[in-house]
């Protein structure tokens, strides 16, 4: 059973290459505008140009962007910042997992593909039958996210430069807003939503007695305990079946 998920389908129904790179390149634009948004807030956070540019090239994964931009304009520790920055980054080590089955690569490649691992080309990925569609959807959405988010970081960076104070013209907000995009299409099941409203609760609660940065981190106890609490009502309930 587990081999048998554990690769794409050989049986599925081909799909058009051409489709695939549609369907790809749709998500790599839109996700990828996305980037002039981060190039402002970390503008507005106080890093130099090079830094966020830097930022896009070697972490690549908006979230934790966001995050570590956003821990250091609010007056965060870097290390504390860095911290909740990796521990959103966690998440393409197990999306690594998964697609080293699907895409088979050689060994050479694969270093230079796990830059490429985040959740746009996950998604693409696995939602292609065959195997030589998931290595397109893969490429081309890497490739074309990873191209379009660096040139908009820059032109963002660059914008917020040449206006001045991000704050004034209420730039500041457009991390969080982005932020937050990204992240409502994916709270798909009751339990995601309830981890991600508990995680709300937990971070904007603690803001004002923690320091910057670290709600964040506390913000992620969200996840085990939603799934604990899920796992003693289900325990509960089987009790009461067996009476």
């Amino acid at each position: 059973m587990t081999q048998q998920t554990a690769v794409p389908d050989t049986n599925a129904p081909e799909k058009p290459d051409a489709a695939v790179v549609r369907d790809a390149l749709g998500v790599g634009v839109a996700v990828g505008l996305s980037g002039f948004a981060f190039g402002v807030t970390s503008a507005g956070s106080g890093l130099t140009l090079l830094q966020t540019c830097a930022l896009s090239l070697l972490v690549f994964t908006g979230a934790s962007q966001f995050a570590l931009v956003g821990a250091l304009a609010a007056g965060g520790n870097p290390f504390t910042a860095a911290a909740g920055a990796f521990f959103l980054g966690v998440r393409n080590a197990f999306y690594g997992l998964r697609l080293s089955q699907l895409l088979a690569l050689p060994r050479a490649v694969r270093p230079f593909a796990a830059q490429w691992v985040i959740d746009e080309t996950t998604a693409v990925a696995l939602a292609q039958p065959t195997r030589r569609a998931v290595r397109i959807g893969f490429t081309v959405t890497g490739l074309s996210l990873y191209v379009l988010w660096n040139l908009t970081t820059l032109l963002g960076a660059l914008g917020a430069e040449a206006i001045g104070d991000t704050d004034a013209w209420g730039l500041d907000a457009a991390g969080p807003a982005v932020f937050l995009a990204l992240l409502a299409p994916m709270l798909k099941t009751s339990t995601e939503r309830a981890v991600a409203g508990l995680a709300v609760l937990l971070g904007l609660g603690l803001l004002p007695v923690l320091p910057a940065g670290v709600p964040v981190l506390v913000a992620a106890l969200a996840a085990p305990v939603v799934l604990w609490a899920q796992g003693r009502r289900k325990g509960g309930a089987a009790g009461e079946g067996e009476r």
